[in-house]
């Protein structure tokens, strides 16, 4: 059986929601992922997160806080977001998150992720 000939034999409607959903299937493999932007999370980075966590993300003003240079960019969204919602618990970076946009949170974590680390290394 071909396939316009299985087509043709689907019933009424069926063609439209097999077209549809290719159609959003072909939209979703094309569709360009979220492009942070650095310059935003390196403000944000200077205005909210430099005062404990360093300037450079590397010199935390308490041994007890991360270094967040060099960490995966999704580690990063993971936690803020967690913060955000209560299923990571700290008073300190709660309340930042809380006021953090998913588009904050995307654009602090690449740039930060894009940041030399203290363990890492060249590629």
């Amino acid at each position: 059986m071909s396939l316009s000939s299985s087509t043709s034999a689907m019933k009424p409607g069926m063609r439209l929601r097999l077209a549809s959903f290719a159609a959003a299937v072909s939209f979703g493999v094309a569709a360009p992922a979220f492009a942070a932007d650095i310059a935003a999370g390196a403000r944000l980075a200077n205005e909210r997160c430099a005062a404990c966590h360093g300037k450079d993300g590397n010199t935390p003003v308490d041994p007890s806080y991360p270094r967040l240079s060099g960490q995966h960019e999704d580690y990063l969204v993971h936690a803020l977001k967690a913060y955000r919602n209560d299923s990571r618990k700290n008073a300190i970076m709660g309340a930042q998150a809380k006021t953090l946009s998913p588009a904050d949170i995307e654009n602090v974590s690449a740039y930060y992720a894009r940041q030399p680390g203290m363990m890492t290394h060249d590629r």
